[in-house]
C-alpha cells in the first residue's frame, strides 16, 4: 500500500531512504516558528481542517474549486479540506473581535491541502507557519510582521547574504493602472499579469498587457524606478531602526496573485535564486467584512512560510542540524530480580524529567549495553540492591555508586 501522490511519510531520524522526510526536522522547524512568534506577542490559534465549501468560494471565486479536495458529506454539505489559513482566521476573528483587544497578533501551523500539479517546492499538503495582525493600519504594522518573518528565518541561521524580503505596494500599482487610464473592471487582470511576468515570455507579457492598455515597456521603468511610496518607505525606515534594512528591498514586480491583498505586500526569496519564495504576505484589509459579510470591519495584515521550501534551502545551506537518538538514561536490568524497584526507578527518574529507557524484557547485559550507546545516553544506571546503584557516565566513563533517593543529583 503506497501513499498518495503529493503527500508525505515523516520518519525519525536516522532516516530509511531519501523519499521520506524527517519528523525530527518538521519537530525542529515548528519550536523555531513558535518560539520566534511568542517573542513578538503571537499568540497560537487554529481551526478544523475541513471548512464550509463557500469560505473559499466566497474569498477567491468558483475557479478556486479546481485546486481544492472538495467534497459533499453525509449530510450533503459542499465541504474542503482548507487549502490556506487566512479565510478560517477571518471567520473566527469576526465572530468572536469583540473578546480580544486590539491589535490581535495571531500565529497558527496548519497542514494545508491543494489539489494541483507537483512541483520542486510544491506538493499537495505542507505545513505552513501563518502569522496575522489584526485591528491596526498604520504601516509600523507591516514593519512589525515582516520583522517577525525575518528573525523567523534567522533563528534557522540564515542571514542577510542567504535572503531577502522584496517590498511592494497594491496602492503603487493602483495608482500606476488609474493613470493609465484602463477599465477599472480590468484591474484585477493587471494584477495578475504583474503577477506573472517573470514566470513568462516576454512576448507573453506584452500581448497581455497591451490588451490592458499598457506596454510592456511602461511597466519595466515603473519596476526598475523602484521609487518607494511614503508607506514603503515608513516600513524600511522602521526596520532600518532594527537593523534590518539589510534584509528588504523594494522590488514592484511583487505583487502577490490573490485577489484579497489591498496594500504593502511581500515575499521572501533566497538570494542565489534557486528556490520559489519562502514566504509571503501582506494587508488583506476588506477580508473579514467579506467574510462576515459586512458585519465586522477589521484591518488586517499576514504572512504564510510554507515548510517544503525551507527545508530544501536548509538543506542546501547546511543548516539543518543532525537529529541524533538520544537519551538522558539508560537503565540496566542484569538482575531480573530488581526489574520491580528498577521500574519504581525508572518512572521517578522520568516524572523528575529526565529520558529514560530500559530493556522491556531479559536481555544479555553486553546486549543492554550495545543500546545505550544507540540511544546516545549520558549516563547508565543499574541497581545494585533495592538501596544502591551504580551510575557511570559515558562520556567521562566516571562511576559512582549512590543511594536511590539521590540518583538526580548525579545525572546533571
Amino acid at each position: 500500500m503506497e501513499r498518495l501522490p503529493g503527500f508525505r511519510d515523516f520518519y525519525p531520524e536516522p532516516l530509511p531512504h531519501n523519499d521520506v522526510w524527517s519528523a525530527d526536522a518538521r519537530q525542529y522547524i515548528f519550536e523555531n516558528w513558535r518560539t520566534t512568534a511568542r517573542r513578538y506577542g503571537f499568540r497560537e490559534y487554529d481551526g478544523p481542517p475541513l471548512e464550509p465549501l463557500d469560505l473559499f468560494t466566497t474569498k477567491s471565486g468558483s475557479e478556486i474549486v479546481a485546486q481544492l479536495y472538495n467534497f459533499s458529506d453525509k449530510g450533503n454539505r459542499e465541504i474542503s479540506l482548507r487549502p490556506e489559513m487566512t479565510p478560517t482566521l477571518a471567520r473566527m476573528v469576526a465572530a468572536h473581535e469583540r473578546s480580544y483587544k486590539k491589535p490581535i497578533k495571531w500565529f497558527a501551523i496548519p497542514q494545508l491541502f491543494r489539489y494541483e500539479r507537483q512541483q520542486k517546492g510544491r506538493l499537495r499538503e505542507h505545513f505552513q507557519f501563518n502569522a496575522d495582525l489584526i485591528g491596526e493600519t498604520d504601516p509600523a504594522a507591516d514593519a512589525e510582521l515582516i520583522a517577525l518573518l525575518i528573525d523567523a528565518l534567522r533563528s534557522f541561521g540564515l542571514t542577510e547574504e542567504d535572503f531577502v524580503i522584496r517590498l511592494s505596494s497594491r496602492n503603487a500599482w493602483h495608482d500606476f493602472f488609474q493613470q493609465g487610464g484602463s477599465d477599472s473592471s480590468h484591474e484585477y487582470d493587471f494584477f495578475q499579469a504583474i503577477d506573472k511576468l517573470e514566470r513568462s515570455a516576454p512576448e507573453e507579457n506584452e500581448k497581455k498587457l497591451t490588451a490592458l492598455g499598457f506596454s510592456l515597456a511602461a511597466v519595466n521603468a515603473f519596476i526598475e524606478k523602484g521609487a518607494p511610496t511614503v508607506e514603503l518607505q515608513g516600513i524600511i525606515d522602521n526596520l532600518a531602526a532594527r537593523g534590518l534594512k539589510d534584509f528588504v528591498k523594494v522590488d514592484y514586480r511583487v505583487i502577490r496573485g490573490l485577489a484579497y491583498y489591498t496594500g504593502v505586500v511581500f515575499e521572501a526569496f533566497d538570494r542565489k535564486g534557486e528556490f520559489r519564495a519562502i514566504a509571503g504576505g501582506g494587508r488583506y484589509d476588506n477580508l473579514v467584512k467579506l467574510i462576515s459579510g459586512g458585519k465586522v470591519d477589521l484591518p488586517a495584515l499576514g504572512f504564510g512560510m510554507g515548510d517544503v521550501v525551507l527545508v530544501e534551502l536548509l538543506k542546501a545551506r547546511n543548516l539543518l542540524p543532525k537529529f541524533d537518538t538520544h537519551m538522558d538514561v539508560y537503565v540496566l536490568i542484569e538482575d531480573e530480580h530488581l526489574r520491580r524497584p528498577s521500574l519504581k526507578l525508572i518512572h521517578d527518574l522520568r516524572a523528575g524529567g529526565f529520558a529514560v529507557d530500559y530493556p522491556l524484557t531479559p536481555a544479555k547485559a553486553d546486549k543492554q549495553f550495545k543500546r545505550a550507546q544507540e540511544l546516545k545516553v549520558g549516563h547508565t544506571v543499574q541497581l545494585e540492591s533495592e538501596a544502591y546503584v551504580r551510575i557511570r557516565n559515558s562520556a567521562s566513563r566516571d562511576e559512582v555508586v549512590a543511594g536511590v533517593g539521590d540518583v538526580k543529583n548525579h545525572l546533571g
